[in-house]
């Protein structure tokens, strides 16, 4: 029996926006396609949704855990955790993301964490500060 390596990205990153514009981004199916993809999320205990992720196709995920305008936590795949903090700063929000369960082992788990880890920090969650600022 092989033990394998699992490990997580963490990020942080303010947004000029107040948590409740965050939560929105985070949990509204419209605003969530605006900055990362396509999917029918709602911020409900046991939900079962999918996200349509470039490059990876119908990605089922379920919600464990809300906790309004805080935190947001659901699976995304079978093996990964997502991880949504929402922590009041000044007149934002210092969001931070824990992406876990991926398998070092794995080459393709691997390969996903290389790419992601750069990808969250620098494309997607300025995308959804963008898209958190823009809310009305």
């Amino acid at each position: 029996m092989t033990d394998r390596t699992t490990t997580q990205i963490s990020v942080d990153q303010f947004i000029a926006a107040p948590p409740a514009k965050v939560w929105r981004a985070l949990t509204e199916p419209d605003l969530l396609a605006r900055w990362w993809a396509a999917g029918d999320v709602a911020a409900t205990v046991g939900h079962r949704f999918h996200l349509d992720m470039p490059g990876w196709g119908t990605v089922p995920c379920e919600v464990v855990e809300v906790e309004p305008e805080r935190r947001f936590v659901y699976t995304f795949t079978e093996n990964w955790t997502l991880v949504w903090r929402l922590v009041p700063e000044g007149a934002g929000t210092r969001l931070f993301l824990d992406h876990s369960g991926f398998d070092l082992d794995d080459k393709r788990s691997r390969d996903a964490f290389e790419r992601m880890g750069p990808g969250w920090r620098d494309t997607v969650l300025p995308r959804l500060a963008d898209v958190a600022a823009e809310i009305a």
